[in-house]
């Protein structure tokens, strides 16, 4: 039986949680929270009847996109430990998923890739996230479905460029 803290840390998570002035900081850490949330994903995936855990997906997912990666950057980008990647990457080995080579550019060290069947699963990783912001769409009329993406793309790419000043400066004001 889940306790009241357990019920709690799963509901999901509104604006008003968020006592930042902006309203949109406040909206986009209540998407996050719930988008990023490891126990909402694992259950949405078991009842689509996934048998892929929602920790494999999201290494999937990870190396689709960008490639092989050293098990230490792995671990970074799944925020987790060292020893949590290994298990992961064994179940994914296991499953004829993923494999481990060695780095060209070091040979002591190794990469986790993707084998032909882990390509074809992690394709089938962002098919799933089509078809959820599909039905988060769904009643939008194209056009607001266009204005929000334009705008969208423009927010992430001042985003990451604002990041970039952020990680030269921190976060003292802007020198005029």
């Amino acid at each position: 039986m889940a306790s009241s803290s357990d019920s709690d840390s799963a509901r999901p998570r509104r604006a008003s949680d968020f006592p930042y002035r902006s309203e949109l900081l406040a909206n986009l850490s209540a998407l996050i929270l719930l988008w990023d949330s490891p126990a909402l994903q694992g259950e949405i995936l078991a009842k689509t009847g996934e048998s892929i855990d929602q920790q494999s997906h999201a290494t999937l997912r990870h190396l689709l996109a960008w490639g092989p990666m050293r098990p230490t950057a792995l671990s970074n980008v799944l925020a987790t430990g060292a020893s949590h990647v290994s298990k992961i990457v064994r179940r994914l080995e296991a499953d004829g998923l993923v494999q481990r080579t060695t780095d060209p550019s070091d040979g002591r060290a190794t990469l986790i890739s993707l084998t032909t069947a882990g390509e074809e699963a992690a394709h089938s990783v962002y098919e799933l996230g089509d078809r959820m912001i599909a039905e988060v769409l769904d009643g939008w009329s194209d056009d607001d479905v266009r204005e929000y993406t334009g705008l969208t793309v423009r927010f992430v790419q001042d985003a990451i460029a604002s990041a970039e000043r952020m990680l030269e400066r921190g976060l003292l004001p802007l020198k005029k």
